[in-house]
């Protein structure tokens, strides 16, 4: 789908939504640009996604939008073709951040370069939005770890606390998928910004070069929290595997208890349970409640033993 854009009467915007091979090669024609299509926009390399040629920028920089269904994110290109007098998009997922931005931009006549600059300062928000998200669910999944009165309600219930600690993996597993597309369009906005800085020097009005300046810093401050979240994010990951680890030490340290407390009785009842005609305790009045206080007696002693140690 095409549509386009006018601004003070004349065409500043042309947007391409889930374009066919048809469609594009038909743009191509009518705007005089070489607009490119979905495989090329998907190449990771830099020089790819930033090319600058004849006046004309032709940028690609992953997007992932929120799936609205609650499905899993997936990553799609935004393409852009910058001249200065046109500007062309090209996405092939609905962003919900262009209705904004169509508003935004229809309040009053813009230049295509203006344009651009309120498309990427919305990504820059849009970014910074999830970045804040991801810190907000960081922050509820330290506070169930680690806050010691949850720690105490669950001593008790080990299936609870378990079960806990396994969703806590999915959770923080699904939030570093996020982290991870988020990285990957600051990576490309934190080349992208000097790039076009450099390259259109020459042409574009001081005031948006101010406001890519500005942007840059924007995008530098969020890389610099994306990589402070990682870094939480790999700690909470590494402290759920440790608790995990502990309560696997505790289960096998109570099975070994019970494993060794058990031998003495069995041991004990082993021996007066063999069939000897020679055997002292048979003819014995107290010989039945002597056998059971010593089995008894050889059960507990280790317990206490382990008591003392507090080894349990």
């Amino acid at each position: 789908m095409i549509t386009e854009h006018q601004s003070g009467g004349k065409l500043v915007w042309v947007d391409l939504y889930n374009p066919s091979n048809e469609e594009i090669a038909q743009a191509c024609t009518v705007y005089k640009l070489d607009i490119p299509p979905r495989p090329q926009l998907e190449e990771i390399e830099f020089s790819s996604r930033l090319q600058y040629e004849d006046e004309v920028f032709t940028i690609s920089v992953p997007v992932t939008p929120h799936s609205k269904t609650g499905g899993e994110d997936i990553t799609t290109p935004l393409g852009f073709v910058l001249t200065r007098d046109l500007l062309v998009t090209v996405h092939f997922a609905q962003l919900h951040t262009f209705e904004a931005i169509r508003t935004r931009v229809e309040r009053r006549p813009r230049s295509a370069p203006d344009i651009f600059l309120v498309i990427l300062e919305s990504l820059i928000d849009y970014n910074a939005d999830r970045l804040e998200e991801l810190r907000a669910e960081a922050l509820k999944i330290s506070q169930r770890i680690f806050h010691k009165e949850t720690q105490e309600r669950q001593q008790y219930n080990v299936a609870r606390i378990n079960r806990m600690l396994r969703d806590t993996l999915v959770e923080i597993g699904d939030m570093g998928e996020r982290l991870s597309h988020t990285r990957d369009t600051l990576l490309v906005l934190q080349r992208a910004v000097p790039f076009i800085t450099e390259h259109g020097d020459d042409w574009m009005e001081a005031t948006i070069k101010a406001r890519l300046k500005m942007a840059g810093k924007d995008v530098q401050s969020l890389n610099d929290y994306e990589v402070h979240l990682t870094d939480k994010l790999q700690f909470l990951l590494d402290a759920d595997l440790g608790f995990i680890s502990v309560e696997q030490n505790d289960l096998f340290k109570v099975l070994t208890i019970a494993s060794v407390v058990g031998i003495p009785p069995v041991l004990v009842a082993g021996i007066w349970g063999m069939n000897f005609h020679n055997m002292p305790e048979l003819s014995w009045a107290w010989g039945y409640p002597f056998a059971w206080a010593v089995i008894i007696l050889s059960g507990v002693l280790p317990l206490a033993w382990f008591k003392y140690r507090n080894w349990w």
